[in-house]
């Protein structure tokens, strides 16, 4: 009975002594985790703590617009606002992925691999799930703070880029930076940001582009704002003018609608670039919104290539184009020598092989007893044979180069190619195979191996129309250009090109006379050049195996302002197809210096020396009337 009460009076004893054991314990854990909480981890703490009271938004520094070379504006921007995904919670992230794909109308699929995508980098680095929101997206995430409170806007400036693809290929394109970019620019990206992808954007971006802003605000726990704290504000990208008249562009433009083709204008006196138009176009802004890959399917699928840049890019043979470079190298060598004259009966016999006249296609079957002047004015190959023969394809090579030929202009596109001078050496590394003299023949007519570039055409025939001086083709006004390049002339190699090609245009048997204008000194030198054999194009259907037509063209005769290269895929004949839309350009050139000149004459005080600037409200509009051209020859 004893044992027993004392047993009963020891229970509560252990049971004390357990219960106080463990509120020591759990007393020492608190403390532990409160020391820990205010001595170890404080720092960490107070900034997750800080990061739910404030956050940082960015302002996006809008990009710097584009104005042609008399101020007028090319490209501007428009607001709009970005979707960013927070990503700090991936749960909740996770969790809320098919109600935001809903909601703003993306796939669900795309959505989640674009997360995954990103889960190397930092979680602090929102996403841009989509760009330029619809109303309908805005509304979506601002009545879904409270559950949805991952989503937020960030307000951007988009690029708006003419409706019509008008210099699609020079602007280029912008798009967002993917989270790779923002990876490897090391702090200089951040999300919402928008680059150059291509053309003028990608070249000037970093002139473009400006400094982004920041703004610290206080956010609630639905992560509202309620006050903002400081404000850097974004420093606009600056804006650049370019060397286009934008006159003088649309109707290059309007002239290539529903062709293939380029048109490229310099000053040959600068090597400003007047106009450069490329068709077909594409729409810039699909870019800029964030472009399907159905659209982007299409594109590249498309068999007219749409997003070549045809002005740079378009590696072809020159055809008769390519005589002039003959009759500059002629001229220089004295081989032959300047009088000489050949009978063309429409076609010759060149190591065995029968080469034929253009004119052996039409009714004339011979251009009789030709020189030099005849042979440019009316195209004939005949005679251009025989000189390639006596020239021999190293001097013609040599030639070609030195006159701006196989080789990029080094103008500020990027992208640009650098068309082909073919030799015995090249032919040799390239096919290990020997030259064969028969080969030279075609070259001398711009045919065989000969590829160029429009803008390699305009480059070369406006340096040599200048008596040898090559100015680098440019767009930005005061780009850094390299000196010019100079190939001195004889004067009389300069006198004796351009008299022909003058003759070209303004004689009765020149292949462009539908094209001459009245008062202007227009010269030119038209070409059609073989895509594939004519037995070939007898065969085969579509504008692909046609003749392309080129026309080559300046003004005035002497000391000219400017050169026009035109291309036109498909088009057979230089003279009906090419010439007329060079023509335009220098019409249109040519009427809007006389109405500015008018303008100057009647007013009261005379510009600023050096001053480029034009009212735009009385800036003139370019004729774009087309005289009826013939079908004509190369």
């Amino acid at each position: 009975m004893v044992h027993r009460m004392e047993d009963e009076q020891r229970l509560p004893l252990i049971r004390m002594t357990a219960l106080a054991v463990l509120i020591g314990v759990v007393a020492a854990a608190l403390l532990f985790g409160f020391w820990r909480l205010q001595v170890l981890d404080t720092q960490h703490y107070a900034e997750l703590a800080e990061r739910n009271r404030i956050r940082t938004i960015p302002i996006i520094a809008p990009r710097g617009r584009i104005l042609d070379r008399y101020g007028h504006v090319l490209l501007d921007n428009y607001p709009s606002f970005s979707v960013l995904l927070d990503r700090e919670s991936p749960a909740d992230v996770q969790a809320s992925l098919a109600e935001i794909a809903s909601g703003l109308a993306l796939d669900p699929a795309a959505l989640g691999e674009q997360v995954a995508d990103a889960a190397g980098l930092p979680p602090y680095q929102p996403l841009v799930i989509k760009t330029d929101a619809s109303p309908a997206d805005i509304a979506f995430v601002e009545s879904h703070r409270a559950d949805i409170p991952c989503l937020s806007l960030l307000m951007v400036q988009r690029r708006d880029y003419p409706p019509d693809d008008f210099l699609a290929h020079v602007f280029g394109y912008v798009g967002d930076v993917s989270p790779q970019d923002i990876a490897r620019s090391k702090g200089r990206y951040r999300p919402g940001d928008v680059v150059g992808k291509s053309g003028l954007e990608r070249e000037y971006n970093d002139i473009l582009m400006g400094v982004d802003g920041s703004r610290r605000v206080i956010v609630d726990s639905r992560g509202r704002v309620r006050g903002t704290l400081e404000e850097t504000p974004a420093i606009p990208g600056k804006t650049i003018r370019l060397t286009i008249d934008e006159n003088l562009e649309r109707v290059a433009f309007n002239d290539l609608q529903g062709k293939t083709g380029a048109v490229v204008a310099l000053d040959p006196r600068t090597g400003g670039v007047l106009v450069m138009a490329s068709a077909p176009s594409f729409d810039p802004n699909e870019f800029a919104h964030g472009i399907t890959p159905a659209q982007w399917k299409q594109l590249s699928d498309d068999p007219e290539h749409p997003m070549i840049n045809r002005a740079i890019q378009a590696q072809l043979a020159p055809g008769s184009v390519f005589k002039i470079i003959m009759a500059t190298a002629m001229l220089q060598t004295g081989v032959p020598p300047a009088n000489f004259t050949v009978f063309c009966p429409g076609s010759a016999v060149f190591y065995g092989r029968v080469f034929h006249c253009w004119v052996w296609k039409t009714r004339e079957h011979a251009h009789g007893l030709v020189d030099l002047h005849k042979a440019i004015v009316q195209s004939c190959d005949v005679y251009f044979y025989n000189v390639g023969k006596r020239l021999g394809i190293d001097r013609i090579s040599e030639f070609a180069k030195d006159l701006g030929l196989g080789r990029r202009t080094g103008i500020d596109l990027p992208g640009e190619d650098a068309g082909l001078v073919p030799s015995p050496a090249w032919k040799e590394r390239e096919f290990h195979q020997p030259w064969y003299p028969g080969e030279t023949i075609s070259v001398a007519i711009g045919q065989g191996a000969t590829t160029v570039t429009p803008l390699q055409l305009a480059y070369s025939i406006g340096g040599i129309a200048m008596g040898g001086a090559f100015k680098q083709p440019h767009l930005l006004r005061t780009a850094a250009v390299d000196p010019e390049i100079r190939f001195p002339l004889l004067p009389g190699t300069v006198d004796t090109v351009t008299e022909a090609m003058y003759g070209v245009v303004n004689e009765g048997g020149g292949t462009a006379a539908a094209s001459r204008l009245e008062g202007i000194q227009f010269c030119g030198k038209t070409g059609s050049a073989q895509v594939v054999s004519d037995e070939a194009a007898q065969r085969l259907s579509g504008h692909r195996y046609l003749d392309n037509a080129w026309f080559v063209g300046f003004a005035p005769r002497q000391d000219p302002e400017i050169v026009v290269s035109v291309l036109v895929q498909g088009g057979l004949h230089g003279a009906s197809v090419a010439a007329p839309i060079a023509r335009d350009v220098i019409a249109a050139y040519y009427k809007e210096k006389a109405q500015s000149e008018e303008r100057l004459a009647g007013s009261p005080t005379k510009p600023r020396s050096g001053s480029t600037q034009a009212d735009p409200a009385s800036r003139p509009k370019a004729s774009g009337t087309p005289q009826k051209a013939e079908a004509g020859p190369n």
